[in-house]
């Protein structure tokens, strides 16, 4: 069955489509490997006065997916749902088009392209999803609804980061993992920022990083940074896998340790807050780190880079909805160069 259109009196002000009952959504009922997802009909989500419903065409599979999806690590189960998850449909980032709006919405109509993100509430692995009016910007007018599902999570962490840092015009800034989702916005934004960047990849990522920006970039496979004898003003690790004795041997006594992602368990947790007590309480760096928290106008400021020509997205692989675990599975292999995307419409 379908919900009936409702128009206000002006032409702009179209509230509201054709809107099916029940949609399709990627839903996880128990914490596993990637097989625990499948895809079932649900009932379609009811928006409030202040918010509009999307019809989601692109979304992403990020590392938030898969961790909490895996309980990887097993504190997630904490805040999450101990023995099953309270969250059932994952996905922090959209595109797609406005299909209804709330009574008290004033920016937005029926039929606009969109981009932006669910942060922790999720729910963007669906054909629908409801979004605070402020959560939503008009897509750029230069990419298309396949590219914008794919900013918000790289881009918001690397801005947020950087930021955090206090990125300076000439220091030298080295992003480690730098063709990962938040990797390759980090090396345009510290660019923009106009530091001197130095990217560390693959062998088969060195062209693309410098593509991005990148000064000069490192093939971890070949080369160890930390034995190069240069030294850094920051170390951005967007992957959590630089090593907290390697970054010692190539920041500055003072300079900035930005650790974005985490890899292991819990002891690889426990043992990240040690190394970071040590190295704050010994003045060998200034360890950043935490959530990110990006806001309105960062979605703004990030979209007007974009159209201005000085931000891009990467995107390695596009997944159909009904393959969304076999997107968790590459995804949580490790290897994906930017961002991998899931076709919803």
């Amino acid at each position: 069955m379908l919900r009936a259109a409702a128009v206000s009196g002006s032409t702009r002000a179209l509230r509201c489509a054709k809107i099916e009952d029940d949609m399709k959504a990627a839903i996880y009922t128990q914490y596993g490997p990637p097989e625990v997802v499948g895809v079932r009909d649900v009932a379609t989500p009811t928006h409030k006065d202040s918010e509009i419903l999307v019809r989601v065409r692109w979304t992403t599979i990020c590392a938030a997916d898969w961790r909490l999806r895996s309980a990887r690590p097993a504190f997630v189960r904490l805040f999450r749902g101990l023995w099953r998850p309270k969250t059932q449909i994952l996905g922090m980032e959209f595109s797609g088009t406005v299909a209804s709006v709330g009574k008290a919405v004033t920016r937005f109509h029926g039929g606009e392209e969109v981009f932006g993100s669910t942060g922790f509430r999720f729910g963007c692995h669906a054909e629908y999803v409801c979004v605070p009016e402020d959560g939503a910007s008009r897509k750029p007018a230069n990419m298309t609804l396949e590219e914008a599902a794919a900013v918000m999570f790289g881009g918001m962490t690397a801005l947020y980061f950087l930021r955090k840092a206090e990125v300076r015009a000439g220091e030298r800034v080295l992003i480690y993992g730098a063709s990962s989702s938040t990797g390759v916005f980090a090396v345009q934004l510290a660019k923009r920022f106009e530091a001197r960047v130095t990217g560390v990849c693959s062998t088969k990522n060195l062209e693309l990083v410098k593509s991005l920006g990148a000064d000069e970039v490192v093939d971890y496979t070949r080369e160890d940074f930390s034995n190069a004898g240069r030294i850094y003003d920051v170390v951005f690790d967007a992957v959590g896998a630089s090593g907290f004795a390697r970054t010692g041997r190539s920041l500055k006594r003072g300079g900035r340790y930005v650790r974005v992602g985490l890899k292991g368990g819990m002891g690889a947790m426990v043992g990240s807050i040690f190394a970071s007590l040590w190295m704050s309480a010994t003045g060998a760096a200034k360890m950043v780190g935490g959530v990110t928290q990006g806001t309105a106008q960062d979605r703004e400021f990030l979209k007007e880079l974009i159209e201005a020509g000085s931000l891009r997205t990467v995107i390695d692989r596009r997944y159909r909805l009904e393959q969304i675990a076999e997107a968790h599975r590459y995804a949580e292999a490790g290897h994906k160069v930017g961002h991998v995307v899931v076709e919803v419409g």
